[in-house]
């Protein structure tokens, strides 16, 4: 690679670094993982880098990488997973309402599949149209629409809090 390739790249990722570790974040749900998806993402660019460059997409074609690599992870993941227990994921209260919001959306947003994760992350954490998430992901903008309104759907459905027990429902039950 030429040195001026080279130095650009490296730019690249001092700039890109952090964006990228959020929203490989958001992707898995873990700090260590997002940053090897990251640096696995990287290392697929630099290979293609002057390739890149022309085209003049690096962000487009890491966010790919990322998006395929996590599904890959996955998809490889899910055959030696193994589901622990209630009593082993009891989570710590957070003393701040806003941080029990933010992990139980990160939640909610680790249940859903892999690919409307990917649409939801990119339109409302990244900001990317609905075409430029079409590009990115290789499909129809009217599969994007589809997979985000399933996406908030789901989430809307999780994050809903259980129906309350009042007086007057204790006394039309007759049990």
């Amino acid at each position: 690679m030429p040195d001026d390739d080279e130095e650009q790249f490296r730019e690249f990722v001092s700039q890109q670094w952090g964006p990228l570790t959020r929203t490989a974040y958001l992707l898995t749900g873990d700090r260590g993982v997002a940053e090897d998806l990251v640096q696995s993402a990287l290392e697929k660019t630099h290979r293609q880098w002057g390739r890149i460059l022309r085209k003049d997409a690096p962000g487009a074609y890491v966010r790919r990488a990322m998006i395929n690599t996590a599904v890959s992870w996955r998809r490889r993941r899910r055959t030696v997973e193994v589901p622990l227990l209630d009593a082993d994921t009891i989570a710590t209260p957070d003393a701040y309402q806003h941080a029990e919001n933010r992990h139980q959306l990160l939640g909610a947003l680790r249940r859903l599949p892999p690919r409307m994760r990917a649409v939801l992350v990119l339109r409302y954490f990244e900001d990317l149209s609905e075409a430029d998430i079409a590009r990115l992901l290789d499909c129809s903008p009217g599969t994007v629409k589809s997979q985000a309104s399933r996406g908030l759907a789901r989430l809307r459905a999780d994050l809903e809090p259980p129906p309350t027990i009042t007086e007057t429902s204790l006394q039309e039950d007759p049990a």
